[in-house]
């Protein structure tokens, strides 16, 4: 059986909506081989039992040549929690997670509300923003601002444009052009974040950086390499994911209005609402795993060193764990259990702090901005990158 015309990663027309060859997928085939090699999981029970299971890691060394993991961009990467097995991801994670803690997460939604109050004061009078330019990109990125220390007069770079380069994360190889790209970009970025950490030496505040600089946990601590790169991960994980989150979402909105004057009657609906835009449109739609030993995923022998890609997307539309039509945008929808940030050891960190962003985001545009409609939503263009799912640019008025 072979894939249907438009089941192809590097298609524009899959970029623009994937969610018809998900549903091929799970009903020909759950688990499926790429050509490549790599195998596709597309039900709710394989992506969670993918990502939960400890025989599942990321021992990259039969995967990504020598040569590829020479790349600046590649080993700065595998660097990080991202891309790591325990006992390193362990040491790890147990250095950032207290960061980013429930208690100390909630206690930011002042200030989130504050900056969201800023960026639509910031246009109101206009009569009309770029909703992906102007508020989903600077609100994420104003908030890790906060949370690594970034002085105020250093943001600008990072508030105008975007620093993340995802397509390093696709599970297709980048172009010689796209990776010298890439690897610009990092060694602009690490140049920048090494003054940082001078600075923060000698300027210590209750900041993310400064905390890393001086973790220590069982007389361990982190190497500056090491800093630097999961910095880059929170920084640009911590900015795409919610700037995806609200932008899918206002898409999703406006193209359902009836949800959305749901939301407008009942804004008590909007913490199910931001669980619910999770699934139907994740901002992250897969997770590549690769098997520690011999096995099976859903009844498919799998040998060792072979990658498996848990489809997000797809699990997050299963029929079997959304009874009814998992297609349809229901803010309502009870029990939604997205894995939209994955799972296991690899879950999220930064999982809550983004639910808040989108319920402040979706709460504050509803309240001050009730008119907002958008410019033409059924012609929309998607970013050039298949693990992250996002919109380049959205139009308003109002």
């Amino acid at each position: 059986m072979d894939f249907p015309g438009d089941f192809d990663f590097d298609n524009p027309l899959f970029r623009a909506n994937p969610y018809p060859a998900y549903q091929f997928l799970r009903d020909a085939a759950p688990i499926w081989r790429l050509p490549t090699g790599q195998w596709l999981v597309s039900t709710h029970a394989g992506c969670t039992a993918v990502l939960r299971d400890p025989r599942m890691g990321h021992n990259n060394t039969g995967i990504i040549t020598p040569e590829i993991a020479a790349e600046p961009i590649v080993a700065s990467l595998m660097r990080t929690m991202l891309l790591i097995d325990p006992p390193a991801h362990t040491r790890l994670r147990s250095l950032v997670t207290k960061a980013f803690t429930a208690r100390r997460v909630e206690e930011l939604r002042p200030r989130i509300e504050a900056i969201v109050d800023d960026l639509i004061d910031a246009v109101i009078d206009d009569g009309g923003m770029d909703v992906i330019r102007d508020f989903a990109h600077k609100l994420p990125v104003t908030v890790i601002c906060d949370m690594l220390g970034i002085p105020e007069q250093d943001r600008g770079p990072f508030l105008n444009e975007s620093t993340v380069r995802g397509r390093i994360l696709d599970p297709v190889s980048l172009t010689r052009e796209e990776m010298d790209e890439s690897n610009a970009s990092l060694l602009k970025s690490a140049e920048y974040f090494r003054g940082l950490f001078a600075y923060r030496r000698a300027n210590p505040g209750d900041d993310l950086t400064t905390a890393l600089l001086n973790a220590r946990e069982a007389d361990d601590s982190l190497t500056e390499e090491e800093v630097l790169a999961n910095i880059g991960l929170l920084f640009g994980a911590g900015h795409e994911t919610t700037n995806n989150l609200i932008g899918n979402g206002v898409l999703a909105l406006h193209r359902n209005p009836g949800e959305l004057a749901r939301l407008k009657a009942d804004p008590n609906l909007i913490p199910n609402a931001v669980e619910e835009v999770l699934r139907y449109d994740s901002p992250v739609q897969l997770t590549g795993r690769t098997a520690l030993m011999d096995q099976e995923v859903l009844g498919q022998p799998i040998a060792k060193g072979e990658e498996v890609i848990a489809l997000l997307g797809a699990g997050n539309h299963d029929p079997m764990a959304y009874p009814g039509d998992p297609d349809v945008l229901d803010v309502g929808r009870p029990g939604v259990r997205s894995i939209s940030f994955g799972g296991g050891i690899h879950h999220c960190l930064g999982a809550q702090l983004a639910r808040i962003e989108g319920d402040v985001a979706f709460r504050k545009l509803i309240e001050r901005l009730p008119d907002l409609r958008l410019t033409d939503p059924d012609n929309v263009t998607w970013k050039p990158t298949i693990t992250l799912r996002g919109l380049v640019s959205l139009p308003a008025t109002w």
